[in-house]
């Protein structure tokens, strides 16, 4: 675990606090939790770009307790990584509990992943195979609220829905009663993957719920996310590609603009993002605004250096 540059602020100070943020009654605009991709830097540049809050990409709880290398690859942050939510996949309450007590100090919250659909996270008993576990869930939220001394200090949960719609409202329901303080609701089974959000669902669910809901679910553009919000009457929007191709999305843009890939470099730059991870962000960031012809030559570029060429001889980065 891992501060760059700056020392990190104990979670006390910070100012930003995503539970009052989460009730102004503004659209908040969030960046989703992505493995690999949302990292310090990625975090770093949306912010600059109207993003209010950011989450870690998912971390394995297990692994984060058990390995000090584990702790330093998978989680970075900074004086400015603010406000910030670590997302942990976790089955078991004890593990869970200090995995939270670790992060406590550099983050605002923890974030329980009851929604990720992959066959492996399921296989291990992770993500979206925990809506079927209320009781399991519950006992892992009481046991951070437990062993976090901070009453700041966030635990919310992030889901798909059933196929019954009462099933959700009762998962989330519970839930609620045993201290989480928001959900985050992807708008799909975990059978569904490009079928259209169901918009009605999460609408359904915030209207049953008195804490914060957080919609999820192929958003692209900033008009799509004011429109999600209004259809739902969520609190804010959570967004995942639509970020990784736009990182100003939630400013407004139609499509990344140069001076956000000026900025990316920069920011990668500083704080020494590894190439194949610098190039990747770029790739999605450029999809756009480049030919077949372009990605063809950019996607296979191998170093740093070569990348920064192409970008001075081509957009005068």
């Amino acid at each position: 675990m891992k501060s760059d540059s700056i020392q990190t602020t104990v979670c006390q100070e910070r100012k930003k606090d995503p539970i009052e943020i989460l009730h102004s009654g503004q659209l908040v605009k969030v960046c989703a939790p992505m493995v690999r991709y949302s990292k310090l830097a990625f975090r770093t540049l949306v912010r600059r770009y109207c993003c209010d809050l950011c989450y870690t990409p998912m971390i394995v709880a297990a692994d984060f307790v058990r390995s000090v290398k584990a702790r330093d690859s998978e989680f970075t942050t900074n004086q400015g990584d603010c406000p910030l939510i670590v997302q942990f996949a976790a089955n078991d309450a004890r593990i869970l509990s200090d995995a939270a007590r670790i992060v406590c100090p550099y983050a605002n919250g923890i974030d329980i992943n009851c929604g990720c659909p992959q066959r492996w996270a399921m296989a291990e008993g992770y993500g979206a195979c925990l809506i079927n576990k209320p009781e399991l869930v519950q006992d892992m939220v009481k046991q951070v609220r437990n062993q976090v001394e901070n009453p700041r200090f966030s635990v919310s949960i992030k889901i798909r829905i059933h196929d019954d719609l009462t099933r959700t409202v009762d998962f989330c329901r519970k839930a609620e009663a045993t201290g989480v303080n928001w959900i985050t609701v992807h708008g799909r089974t975990v059978e569904e993957r490009h079928q259209p959000v169901h918009y009605d669902t999460i609408k359904i669910i915030k209207e049953n719920m008195s804490i914060p809901v957080i919609a999820n679910g192929d958003i692209r553009s900033l008009k799509e996310a004011e429109k999600m919000w209004q259809i739902t009457r969520t609190d804010g929007v959570m967004v995942a590609r639509g970020l990784l191709t736009n990182p100003a999305m939630f400013a407004g843009y139609e499509q990344t603009p140069l001076q956000c890939i000026r900025d990316w470099v920069d920011i990668a730059l500083e704080l020494g993002t590894p190439f194949i991870s610098f190039h990747q962000h770029l790739m999605y960031m450029m999809e756009k605004i480049t030919s077949r012809q372009e990605k063809r030559i950019f996607n296979v570029l191998s170093s740093t250096s070569a990348v920064l060429d192409y970008l001075t001889d081509h957009y005068g980065i």
